[in-house]
C-alpha cells in the first residue's frame, strides 16, 4: 500500500512539475537590474530562457533590450559629440600655442601646452568610453537578435514571404545602429578604435574565434565529404547493375552536397545572415528555370540515362547522328571519342531521344564475314578452309559455335558467310586477322575470289554489205 501511495505521489509531482515551475518570463524578469534594464547574460542562456515565451512576452523582452540599446546608442552619440568638441578645442589650442611661440610669449606657451596635455588626456578618456560603449552596443545587439529571431519564428512569415512588421521594426533599428563609424581624419581616434576593437571580446577576438570555427568547419566537412563519398562509392558498387555514370553522379552529389552544407554552416559561424541569400536564390530559381528550358530537358535526359543505363563509360555507342566511345558524362552532356579520336560533346537530349545502339554493351559479339568464291571452285574446299582458319584463331569462342554456310549465289560469285563469336574486346583483331588468313589460305588451296563480271553482247548491222548483220558475244 505504501508503495502504491509513493508511486501515486511521484506521478502527481511529475505531472504537476511544469505548472509548479516558474514561467520562463519570470526567469527573464529576474535578469533585470535596479534601473529596470536587463542584465547582460550570455546569448545561449537568454535563448533558453525565452524559448517558451509567447509572442507578447517576447515583444516585452525585446522592448526591454531595445530600450537599453537605445540608451547605449544615445550615450555613444554623446561621447562622439564630446570627442568632436575636444578635437575642435585641440585644434584651436594648437593654433594659439603656435602663435604664442611665434610671438615669444613663454608663459602663454607653457599655459597652452598644459591645456593641450589636459585635453589630450580627456580625449583618451573619451576614446576609452567610446570603445566600451561600442562593445556594449554589440553585446546588446546580439541579445536583441536572439529575442527577435525567436519572435520571428513564433510569428511566422507574412503572406509575401517576408518577416512580419513587428519583427522588421527591430531589424531596421539594429541595421541602422550596428555600424562602427571611424573618423579617418583623426589618427588618434582611428588608432584607438582599431586597438580597442582588436582586443575586444566582441571585436577582433570574436572575429578570430569565428574565423577559426569557419576554417575548422570547412576542414571537417571536407574530410567528411571524402568519407561519405567513399562510403557512397562502395555502396553503389555493391548495388547490382549500377552503372559507372550513376556511381560518379551519386559520389559527386554526396561530396558537393556535404561541402555546400559545410560552407553554409561556416558562414553562419561568421555571423553572416544567409536567409536573404537563400531567398534571392529561390526567387531567381524560377526565372533561371524558365530561361534554361533546353538545359533542363538535357538534365532530365541525363537522369533517365543514368537510371536506365543504355550505356556506360567505355561503351562504344552508335546513334543515327553520332558514333563514338563514351568518355564521360554530366547531367547535361555526354562526351564521346570518335574512332579517329575526336571529342564529341553531345547534349543528353540528342541521345535519349534517338535509337541508341550499344555496340560494346555485351561481353560477347559475333563477327560477320562474307567471302565470295568462283562458280568453278569447290564449295566444300572453301568451307573446310574457312572452318580451319576460324577454329585456329585464339580469339574465337567454342560456344556459340561458328556458322559457315553458303548464303547467296551472286552475279559473279558464290558467297559464303562466316560467323564466329569472340569477346567484345577482340572483335576487330579477330575481324582483321581472319580476313587476312582466309585470303592466304584460299590462294594456297587454289580457291579463287572472282572479280565482278558482266557479259556484254555486241550487235553489228551492215558490216557484210547485204544489209544483214551478225551478233558477237564478247
Amino acid at each position: 500500500m505504501k508503495t502504491l501511495s509513493a508511486f501515486f505521489i511521484s506521478t502527481v509531482i511529475l505531472l504537476a512539475a511544469p505548472w509548479l515551475l516558474p514561467l520562463p518570463l519570470a526567469a527573464a524578469e529576474e535578469s533585470i537590474d535596479g534601473a529596470g534594464n536587463p542584465v547582460m547574460i550570455e546569448p545561449e542562456v537568454l535563448a533558453m530562457q525565452i524559448k517558451h515565451l509567447n509572442t507578447e512576452e517576447l515583444q516585452t523582452e525585446a522592448d526591454r533590450w531595445l530600450g537599453r540599446l537605445k540608451q547605449t546608442v544615445q550615450s555613444l552619440n554623446a561621447v562622439k559629440a564630446e570627442v568632436w568638441r575636444n578635437n575642435q578645442l585641440l585644434e584651436s589650442t594648437e593654433e594659439a600655442e603656435e602663435l604664442a611661440e611665434a610671438e615669444e610669449q613663454k608663459q602663454e606657451t607653457i599655459r597652452l601646452d598644459a591645456e593641450l596635455q589636459a585635453e589630450l588626456e580627456r580625449k583618451d578618456k573619451y576614446l576609452e568610453d567610446l570603445a566600451d560603449l561600442r562593445e556594449q552596443r554589440i553585446q546588446l545587439i546580439d541579445r536583441l537578435n536572439v529575442i527577435v529571431d525567436e519572435l520571428s519564428a513564433k510569428l511566422g512569415m507574412s503572406d509575401t514571404g517576408q518577416e512580419r512588421d513587428e519583427v522588421l521594426a527591430y531589424r531596421r533599428y539594429v541595421d541602422a545602429v550596428k555600424a562602427i563609424e571611424v573618423d579617418t581624419t583623426d589618427f588618434q581616434a582611428l588608432r584607438s578604435t582599431l586597438a580597442s576593437w582588436l582586443v575586444s571580446n566582441e571585436g577582433g577576438l570574436r572575429l578570430g574565434r569565428n574565423m577559426g570555427k569557419f576554417l575548422a568547419i570547412l576542414a571537417g566537412f571536407w574530410l567528411l565529404s571524402l568519407l561519405l563519398s567513399r562510403v557512397a562509392s562502395k555502396t553503389m558498387v555493391l548495388a547490382r547493375g549500377a552503372s559507372q555514370i550513376l556511381v560518379r553522379f551519386v559520389v559527386n552529389t554526396v561530396r558537393r552536397g556535404t561541402l555546400i552544407a559545410g560552407l553554409i554552416l561556416g558562414l553562419a559561424t561568421l555571423e553572416i545572415n544567409i536567409t536573404p541569400l537563400v531567398a534571392v536564390i529561390g526567387a531567381a530559381g524560377f526565372v533561371i528555370a524558365f530561361a534554361l528550358q533546353n538545359t533542363l530537358s538535357n538534365f532530365a535526359s541525363g537522369l533517365m540515362i543514368m537510371f536506365y543505363k543504355p550505356f556506360d563509360i567505355g561503351d562504344f555507342v552508335q546513334t543515327p547522328d553520332f558514333m563514338g566511345t563514351v568518355n564521360s558524362m554530366t547531367l547535361v552532356t555526354t562526351n564521346m571519342l570518335t574512332p579517329d579520336n575526336k571529342l564529341l560533346v553531345v547534349p543528353n537530349n540528342e541521345l535519349w531521344g534517338k535509337v541508341i545502339t550499344n555496340v560494346t554493351g555485351s561481353s560477347e559479339r559475333r563477327v560477320d564475314l562474307v567471302f565470295g568464291i568462283g562458280y568453278a571452285d569447290d564449295i566444300a574446299t572453301a568451307e573446310r578452309v574457312l572452318r580451319e582458319v576460324v577454329l585456329a584463331h585464339p580469339a574465337v569462342l567454342d560456344e556459340p559455335e561458328p556458322v559457315i554456310a553458303v548464303s547467296e549465289l551472286a552475279d559473279s560469285s558464290v558467297n559464303l558467310i562466316c560467323r564466329p563469336w569472340v569477346k567484345t574486346a577482340d572483335y576487330w583483331k579477330a575481324y582483321w586477322e581472319i580476313t587476312r588468313s582466309v585470303k592466304e589460305c584460299f590462294d594456297a588451296e587454289g580457291v579463287s575470289i572472282p572479280f565482278p563480271q558482266r557479259d556484254v553482247h555486241l550487235h553489228t548491222e551492215g558490216l557484210t554489205g547485204d544489209g544483214g548483220g551478225t551478233g558477237e558475244k564478247l
